[in-house]
Order: C-alpha cells, then sequence, then structure tokens
C-alpha cells in the first residue's frame, strides 16, 4: 500500500530488531572471507601516487559518497566521480597515479563498465567492492573485495539494505586499516576537522584559553591571609597560586581551602597563607589540549589547572578555569 493508504498490522519493533540483527550478520560474515585481496588493496591504496576516485551508481553512489569522504578525512586523498557525469567530462578529473573503487552490487552497473577502456588508457587500477564477484566488473577489477550478502534485508529483497551495509563497512574497513598504515593521529585529524566543535576540541590548546600576565592570580610564601583572599577576589578565579622565592609553585588557595578554613574556626585573617593552602596543585603544560586539560580536571573533581613553564622550572605562566573550556565549547 502506498504512503497515505490503511496501515498495516506490523510489529515495528520486532522488524526493526530483524533489520539490525540481519545486517550485522552480514557484516560478520564479512570477516572470514577477508583475506590476501584486501591486503593487496590496502598496499594498492597506500603506494597510490594520487588520489581515490570512488565510483558508483544508484545506492551504491551513496555509499561511494560515504567512503570517500571516509577516507579523505582520515588521511587518504579522494573523491567521489559520478560514473555518468564521468562519461560526459567528468572523467577528467581522473589521471595516472590514481586508483578507482568501484563499488556495485551486481557488478554489472553499465555506466561503470563503459568507463573500463578509459580508465585502461590512463592506466588507472581497480578495485572493486562488489556483490557479485562473478561478474563483468569482477572480471575487469585488477582486486576484487567480496561484499556478498544472502539477502537483503527488504522483506521482498528488493531494496539495497544489507548489500549496502556490507559495502559501506569494507570500505570501512579499507580507511581504518590506511589510517594505521599512516600512524594517522589526532593532531592529523584535527587538520581535517578544523571546523566546530571536533576542531575546537583538537586543536585548542591550554595556552589558547589560559588567564596570564596580570591576569594570573599568584601570591608569596607568608602572604597574610586577608592580602591573599582580596587577591583572589580580585582576580575573580575563586584560586590563587602561592609561589616560593625562586617562583615555584608551591600550593594553592581556593574557595573551598577558605571554607574549611572557616569550618574549623580560629584566626584566620593574620595567618599565613601555606597554614590554609593546598599544597603540590594539579598542574599541565601549555602545550597540551584543552580537552586534556578538561578530563584532567574531572578526573580529580577540580575547576582549575596552572600552567607551568616546565616541570624542571615548575614556575607558573597561566591558569586555565573549567568555565574557559566550557565557554569555548570544548566539551566530553
Amino acid at each position: 500500500m502506498i504512503s497515505g493508504g490503511k496501515k498495516a498490522n506490523v510489529n515495528v519493533l520486532e522488524v526493526g530488531r530483524r533489520v539490525l540483527l540481519q545486517e550485522a550478520e552480514a557484516v560478520t560474515a564479512l570477516v572470514d572471507r577477508l583475506g590476501a585481496s584486501f591486503e593487496e588493496a590496502v598496499d594498492l591504496i597506500f603506494s597510490c601516487a594520487g588520489r581515490v576516485i570512488v565510483a558508483g551508481m544508484g545506492k551504491s553512489g551513496q555509499i561511494s559518497r560515504t567512503i570517500a569522504a571516509t577516507l579523505a578525512s582520515t588521511g587518504t586523498p579522494a573523491q567521489y566521480l559520478h560514473p555518468s557525469d564521468a562519461l560526459h567530462g567528468d572523467l577528467g578529473m581522473v589521471g595516472r597515479g590514481d586508483v578507482l573503487l568501484a563499488v556495485s552490487n551486481s557488478g554489472e552497473t553499465e555506466d561503470l563498465l563503459k568507463l573500463l577502456p578509459s580508465l585502461k588508457y590512463l592506466q588507472v587500477p581497480m578495485v572493486a567492492i562488489l556483490g557479485q564477484t562473478d561478474s563483468s566488473l569482477g572480471r575487469e577489477a585488477d582486486i576484487v573485495l567480496d561484499a556478498w550478502v544472502e539477502r537483503e534485508a527488504c522483506p521482498m529483497d528488493l531494496a539495497p539494505t544489507t548489500s549496502s551495509t556490507a559495502a559501506l563497512a569494507l570500505g570501512d574497513a579499507l580507511a581504518m586499516a590506511l589510517l594505521e598504515q599512516r600512524d594517522f593521529r589526532p593532531e592529523d585529524f584535527a587538520l581535517f576537522h578544523p571546523g566546530g566543535a571536533l576542531g575546537k576540541k583538537l586543536l585548542t590548546t591550554v595556552s589558547d584559553l589560559m588567564h596570564s600576565g596580570d591576569a594570573l592570580p599568584l601570591v608569596d610564601l607568608g602572604t597574610p591571609m586577608d592580602n591573599a583572599i582580596e587577591h583572589m577576589t580580585l582576580k575573580r578565579l575563586g584560586i590563587t597560586g602561592v609561589v616560593d622565592a625562586s617562583g615555584r609553585l608551591v600550593g594553592a588557595l581556593t574557595d573551598g581551602d577558605l571554607r574549611r578554613a572557616l569550618e574549623k574556626g580560629g584566626e584566620i585573617k593574620g595567618a599565613p597563607v601555606e597554614k590554609f593552602m593546598t599544597p603540590s596543585p594539579k598542574v599541565i603544560d601549555a602545550t597540551a589540549l584543552a580537552i586534556t586539560s578538561l578530563n584532567r580536571m574531572e578526573d580529580h573533581s577540580i575547576t582549575s589547572l596552572f600552567i607551568i613553564e616546565s616541570e624542571d622550572e615548575g614556575k607558573p605562566v597561566g591558569l586555565i578555569h573549567i568555565h574557559d573550556i566550557l565557554r569555548s565549547g570544548i566539551n566530553r
């Protein structure tokens, strides 16, 4: 029945679970079929001097776009090519040194097959992710990755569902194998994701957000508590560092320390700051990522970290507060 007609009596929860289980089983079945051809495909793409051109039609085309995007974002230059557009001029984006990654369930996609003479002329090798390895594309490809599935999740075995999931999973496997071969690191990932929350998380360092110079709250050992409290109030960060005669950080006085001192009673005002400070406060290096400092604060249930010049010197050059990190848009 076309949408808008009478609703069939269907247990949608049961359907959803059946589809997920069937697709999960299809992907799991790929594991035992992964072998030498996968290693060859990774080696070919890794040594590729140009780009990976990912091509597919219809649903396979959508999967191809996603595979190309995943490759490109993880260190392997890649671009999607629509086979029909390639037949009408876009093939010009393909050149010697590139590798074609063709995605097709049937292996008989007409527009992909029409590209083969030109690709051979350009000496572009082809890796094919295929649902039918014994097909026209399978016989022409240099390397074939088997994405066969027993049946689609569609009850009529028509709509590409399980087969699309299997092809995408193989594309992800290729991308991750290449990522690890390239020793791709979080800082490399950040270069390709500079915008939005992800870019901020991976690119923003402690030094980008820290309070420094006149904004850095510091008092000397021996400072009377009334002066230390006045300094904390002036800097408005709820904390002040305490340094020795050589400028090394030896403690910190926080709002929490003040509350605990008041609870104990006794004279506070004229006492030296070291009587109530927390010795050996948590610190971090200025080159650390801001997200690292946030994780450290949460691990130790604190709200601030002092930034030191070096482990040897131990001289504070800044302070970062949890609110500075959250205001920047960085979170777990």
